[in-house]
Parts: structure tokens; sequence; C-alpha cells
């Protein structure tokens, strides 16, 4: 067997030096074609010859792959089932950072109690909370895009651990407002790793709906977090709340552990190539060691390497926080990155005044005003599983309308489609739709309206704000597919520290000026401010052209002053390729070596012909 993994390695780096030939076409001496299959790259030659490969390392945007046929690599390898399998769990590790935030609030009073202070200083604890929901991103979105996925979620989940417990067993304020922060850095990354999870494995016709169901989980947070908080501070105490989310992340991090992929497509291409070390699940592990042992007892040698040695090897770099600061600079990111900060802000203004106004218009308790939250979780749920099918179909609709074929299976070179309007078509009507629902939300808090009513616009206020926040979720990756951990960051960050003011704010705002005119002043802010959206709807394909050319041009100017010498790859001008060159192929393993397949897909129970060893 290992005879067989070596010849397909071989093979497949065979088969790619006859289909690569590297030849100089039509009327442009400086312009090279590389073909691989019915993929084809046409790059410029610099004088110096810069090295193909540092630039794509470098700087991914700079290689555009246009996809004239069904035949090469499919984008991802993993199955619809693992797909599916992959975002339920990315989805469920982003419930965690909003649950935390807002299981915490129906045991704000039993909190003050008992460690003696005052409700002001407890209410601290929540913005020290957003602070670090924003600040914290930006360092781990860093790290999963340099390291992978897997070695990021699981320091932050032995973080989340380890400050929970510390939360359940504390009886200081000084330690309660330091381990909320921590527990705020360990959880905050998840919603950006779960977007860019779905940028691993999803093109960009299906990723509005993977999309959708991944935010399910941060949005599904702020809406049971009272209702379960109310329940265990009413029945079992303050400190039963964080046991119970030690409890789930214990369970959340064990099944990760043994099942979840490596997704990171810089560490394991579209899932083609076997993960190492951190990066390797427990499944994967098992599935190598057995292949292994087969190998040296079919041979009578020792186990071949030449599959973990055939992998490029990554620069291990230190997370750098400016990464998604420096995304804030770009105006086309900066004005979608600003609007959906509002409205985040308007999003956590109401569910902020739930708990003290629903108390003082109706004396409810800490667990009727958790209930109160479960109109808004139903909305934000609904609209996770019905926004990913409208931005799919509309975006389907765009194709179509350009005659543009989608292939299954194919990324697709979005340099010549409008996807910001295919986007944005879908979130306008929920912006406006979201105005005028949180003025109507204020009046009616204002003259102490029907129960009934206000959890009836509660519902609906959910759903448009959802529908939003998923259609920016989503462009934000289609911006920076390459990056999408670290571009979500950045939202993260804005939102969050905007959130944080906002939330602050609300309640002095509120005895100042009336529910009614507070909620007004809401309105209006969003309403001036949505031509921003327009903005990026009439002008977007133009500015990320623009930011697509700046990045060519930095990139060509980075690599000539480093000095390259030859063409990347090492891609040669007469088509030949060097060994490196062969090495960082990433080929899809069909039949030629189903070892590797297996180990690629975790699958360990199967032999050489698909039947049970």
């Amino acid at each position: 067997m290992a005879t067989t993994v070596a010849a397909a390695h071989s093979q497949v780096a065979t088969n790619d030096d006859s289909q690569a030939s590297s030849t100089e076409r039509g009327s442009k001496p400086n312009v090279l074609t590389v073909s691989h299959g019915d993929d084809h790259i046409q790059l410029e030659k610099a004088a110096t010859r810069p090295d193909i490969h540092d630039v794509s390392q470098a700087h991914p945007t700079l290689l555009r792959t246009t996809t004239s046929g069904t035949t090469g690599p499919p984008f991802s390898i993993f199955t619809s089932t693992q797909k599916k399998f992959i975002v339920f769990m990315a989805s469920w590790a982003g419930f965690f950072s909003p649950v935390s935030a807002n299981i915490y609030l129906p045991a704000l009073n039993p909190l003050a109690s008992s460690l003696n202070v005052s409700s002001s200083l407890i209410n601290l604890t929540l913005t020290s909370y957003m602070v670090f929901q924003g600040l914290a991103p930006a360092f781990v979105g860093s790290l999963a895009d340099n390291m992978g996925r897997r070695p990021a979620y699981t320091v932050c989940f032995i973080v989340y651990i380890a400050a929970n417990v510390g939360l359940a067993l504390q009886n200081s304020y000084a330690a309660l407002m330091v381990l909320r922060c921590v527990q705020s850095s360990g959880s905050s990354a998840t919603i950006a790793m779960a977007s860019a999870v779905v940028a691993d494995v999803s093109t960009p016709a299906e990723r509005g709906s993977y999309m959708g169901f991944t935010l399910a989980g941060s949005l599904l947070g702020p809406a049971i977090g009272p209702v379960l908080g109310g329940v265990l501070a009413q029945f079992l105490g303050w400190r039963a709340i964080f046991w119970f989310l030690v409890i789930l992340a214990v369970a959340f991090l064990t099944i990760f552990l043994v099942f979840f992929p490596e997704t990171a497509r810089s560490k394991v291409g579209n899932g083609s190539i076997p993960p190492e070390g951190w990066n390797m699940s427990l499944m994967n592990y098992l599935a190598i060691r057995r292949i292994r042992r087969e190998q040296m007892s079919d041979d009578h040698t020792p186990a071949n390497t030449e599959t973990t040695e055939s992998l490029p090897k990554s620069k291990k770099r230190f997370p750098n926080p400016l990464a998604s600061l420096v995304l804030l600079l770009d105006k086309q990111v900066a004005i979608i990155l600003l609007y959906n900060a509002l409205l985040f802000c308007a999003f956590y203004d109401v569910t902020a005044t739930i708990p003290s106004q629903f108390a003082k218009i109706f004396h409810f308790n800490d667990l009727q005003i958790g209930l109160c939250f479960i109109p808004f979780g139903v909305g934000s749920m609904l609209a996770a599983l019905v926004n990913g099918q409208f931005l799919d179909r509309n975006f389907a609709r765009w194709c179509r309308k350009l005659d543009i074929q989608i292939k299954k299976g194919r990324d697709m070179d979005l340099r010549n489609f409008p996807i910001e309007r295919a986007r944005l078509e879908i979130a306008m009507p929920a912006i406006y739709t979201t105005i005028a629902l949180i003025l109507v939300w204020g009046w009616l808090l204002e003259i102490n309206g029907p129960l009934p009513a206000l959890l009836v616009i509660l519902f609906f206020t959910s759903f448009s704000m959802s529908i939003a926040f998923n259609v920016t979720s989503t462009l934000l990756v289609d911006f920076y597919p390459t990056k999408p951990a670290t571009a979500t960051a950045a939202n993260n960050f804005v939102r969050c520290l905007l959130g944080a003011g906002a939330t602050a704010a609300v309640l002095p705002m509120i005895e100042a000026m009336g529910r009614g005119w507070t909620f007004t002043f809401l309105s209006l802010v969003l309403l001036v401010t949505s031509p921003l959206v327009w903005l990026n709807f009439r002008y977007g394909m133009k500015w990320r052209e623009e930011r697509r050319m700046k990045e060519e041009m930095k990139a060509r100017m980075s690599v000539v002053e480093d000095g390259g010498e030859s063409m990347s790859g090492k891609v040669k001008l007469g088509g030949e390729k060097d060994a490196d060159a062969q090495k960082r192929e990433q080929p899809v393993v069909e039949g030629g070596a189903p070892e590797l397949a297996a180990v690629m897909k975790g699958d360990h129970g199967n032999g050489r012909d698909g039947k049970k060893m």
C-alpha cells in the first residue's frame, strides 16, 4: 500500500507536468498563461520573474483563476453531510459568546447583593465584556488564518472553560470583573471563526445558506440566554449559570477534538491534504495510524512518509491584531462595517432595555422577563433559516441574468460579478423594516403598550435585524475569502465597541428623553446613515476592483524588491516544474490512492476497494 500511495503522488505530479505547460500566447509577449486542466491562470512576467508561490502566499488575491469547465479539483472534497456537520459545530461554537453575555443578565441583582456592590458597578461588567468581545477576535482571527481553525478553537475553549470555573468559584467584585474579561476573550472569536469555516468549505453560490445556519447560533444566544439565566438564577442560584456554561463548553470541546476536521485552506487546501499536529482530529490520527500499520504489514518495511513530507511548510507567524484593523482603512469595508455596527447598537439597545422597562411596566420577575426573550429568539432562528435561501436564490438569479453558469462545487471568480448588488438587494428591505419597527417599539413602550403587541414587534424586529446581519457577514466573506476570520474580526471589533457605548448610554437616554424619543432618535440615526449602504450598492464593484489592483501592484512591488529570480511555483517557461512545485499541488485523490483519500476524509473503516477491513 505504501507503494500505491507513492505511485499516486508520482502519477499526479506527472499529469500536472504534462498539463501545466507554460507557453506565451497571443499578442501579449509579457503575459504567461499557465494551464492546469480546464483552469487557466494569466500572469504578467516581471523583469525579475518573481516567484509566484511567494506572491500567492503573501497576497492570495493576486492569482485569479477562471474555470472554464467542470473538470479539475472541486472547491472542497467534503461531502454535503460533512459540510452540514462542520457548519453545525461552527454554529454551536458561535453560540457561546452571545449566550455568555446574555445569560448573565437575570443574575445582575443577585450578584450585586452577593458581592455587596451597587448595580452600576455590576453593569460595568457588561461593558467590559463587550469591549473584550471586540478586541479578542483581532488576535484570534489572525491566529486562525495563519495556524488553522482547530488550534484557534482549542485555545479559545480552554481559556473559556477555565474562566467559567473561576467565575463560579469567585467571591469578589475584582475577580468577577477580570474573569468576565477573560471569559469574553475566550468565547468572542468563535463568531469570526464560524464565518471563516464557511468560507473554507463553501463556494459563493452556496455560501448564503451555510452562513445563515452558522449565524443562527450567534443570533440564538441573545434570545435564549436570558431565559436560561432566569431559570438557573431563580432555582439554583447565580453560580449555576457558570457551571452550566462549563458543562456545555466541555461537551462541545470533546466532540470537537474527536470529530471536527481542519478546514483552513492554508493547511489542508480543499480538504485533500492530510492535516498535521494540532490540525489533526482524533479521527484523522486513528486513520493515519491504521494506514501506517497496514503499510508495514503489507510491505514489511517502515511506513512511507512521503504523504506528510509532500506538504508545504508554512511559516508560523505570531497573531497580528493590526491585520483586521487595516481592513478598516478600505472605504468599501469601512462603510459596510459602520452601518452594520449601527444596526448592532440598535439590536443591543432593544434587548438591554427589556429587563428594566418590562419590570417597570409589567412588574415581572427575572424568570418572566427571561421568557419575554423567546419571540426574539424565534425571529432570529427563522431569519437564519430562510435568509440563506434568499441569498443563494438571488445569487443564482444574477448568474442567469449575466449568463453565468454555476458549476456545483467549483469556486467562482467574482471580479466581474456584482456581488454587492446580489447580497444587498436582500438587506435593503430588511434595513428599512427594522427602522420602522424600532420606532414603533419605542412608542409602544412609551404608552405602556400591551404585552402581546410588544412581543410581536420584538419577533419581527429580530427577524429583520438578523437578515441584515447575515447579509453583511456573508458579504465580508465574499470580499476576503482567503482571510475570512480576520475580516469578521474587524466586523466584531467595530460593532462591539460601538455596541458597548450604546448599551451604556441607552438607559440614561431613556431617563432624559423618554422611551419614545430615545428609540425615535435611534431610528433617525439608522435612516440618515442608510445612504451608506446605497453607496456600496452603486459603487461597490468599482471599489472592489480598485482594491484588487492596489493589492496586485503592492504584491508585485514587494516581490520585485525582494529580488525574486525565477518564475514561481516554481513554474518554468518550458512548462517544467521542480520538485518543490509538485509538492505544493493539492490534488483530489479519487481513485489513485484510496488510502490517502480515507485519511483526508477521516474515514478509517474502509479499505482499498471501499470495503470494510
